[in-house]
């Protein structure tokens, strides 16, 4: 397949580009500056009709990787990259005839805050779901599967928490507030969580798309499928950068509440850098989040391939040969 990809300078983006051409499929990037000269671009800007149009043209398929993401910035800013921006992608790819999209969602769309134990791919829910981004999400994924039909099938794929060699997201925050000083446990550190080693998400991703005809309109979380507790996970990151553990420790009613006026002061004063705390990550620290994965297996016909053991072994080689 000739496939396009939008936001094909992110981490993911270059990962499924990575894996579809290695399988002998020709990739097209779009994003907004100019980035790997191994792939064909084509540069825009997802709120602008025009050029994702003339992205689309002469593709059989895409996948929307392309997102505003993070957990600062107005509301108008997330909705008009995650909705407005989707909308366009939708909307292109419909009348440039191409066969399958994949649209790459969040688990965060049907997060309203409290523990998903074992859960499956629930409904995305824009008005429980916390902050501009999961709720922008969330509703750019109920409009994107409602487009899906025989002749132009979508699948949304929701990855949990993506890490791996490079991240500047999980990975680069943890590791920059530990290197700081200000990296923090909160509450017991007990809470289970699952994540997703970011050539598993690829190879999921893949698979969707491969099999988007048979599953279209319906919508998956995929992980490793090796939730662990959250205080292990963050440990298991500062020490493969060759940092010490966190020490501080501070109460989940604390940091909650912290974290809410932490909030205020940055949407009043129209901050652009990450908060040292909000009460949605809060939130995501001291609550469980893992899910069941047997459904999402078995509909992709796809297994994770580079356990946690591994994931963390690639990941400290990446820090040593950054340092030598």
């Amino acid at each position: 397949m000739r496939v396009l990809i939008t936001g094909g300078t992110s981490m993911l983006g270059r990962e499924v580009a990575a894996a579809l051409s290695g399988r002998g499929d020709e990739v097209v990037m779009f994003q907004r500056s100019p980035g790997s000269e191994q792939y064909e671009q084509r540069l825009g800007d997802l709120a602008d009709p025009a050029a994702v149009t003339a992205a689309m043209s002469g593709v059989d398929a895409v996948v929307h990787v392309g997102a505003r993401v993070g957990i600062v910035g107005s509301w108008e800013a997330f909705a008009e990259t995650n909705i407005s921006g989707t909308a366009n992608v939708v909307a292109a790819a419909r009348a440039e005839g191409v066969s399958r999209m994949v649209y790459i969602s969040s688990p965060s769309v049907a997060h309203a805050g409290k523990s998903l134990v074992g859960e499956g791919a629930g409904p995305a829910d824009p008005d429980a779901a916390r902050g501009h981004y999961s709720r922008s999400k969330a509703t750019a994924e109920l409009a994107t599967l409602a487009a899906s039909t025989d002749q132009f099938p979508v699948v949304a794929i929701r990855p949990h928490l993506i890490w791996g060699p490079g991240d500047t997201q999980l990975i680069g925050r943890i590791v920059d507030r530990a290197r700081a000083g200000r990296l923090a446990t909160i509450g017991s550190g007990m809470a289970l969580i699952d994540t997703t080693y970011v050539t598993n998400a690829a190879d999921a991703i893949v698979a969707a798309l491969d099999r988007a005809p048979e599953l279209e309109g319906r919508a998956f979380v995929v992980s490793n499928g090796q939730p662990r507790p959250v205080r292990e996970l963050v440990e298991r990151i500062v020490r493969a950068a060759g940092l010490e553990p966190p020490r501080l420790k501070v109460p989940f009613g604390v940091a909650r509440a912290g974290g809410r006026v932490v909030e205020t002061i940055w949407d009043r004063s129209e901050r652009e850098d990450d908060p040292p705390m909000t009460s949605f990550l809060a939130e995501q620290l001291a609550t469980a989040h893992w899910f069941d994965q047997r459904e999402t297996r078995a509909a992709l016909g796809w297994e994770p391939a580079v356990g946690l053991d591994e994931g963390f072994s690639r990941l400290r080689a990446w820090y040593e040969s950054r340092s030598s």
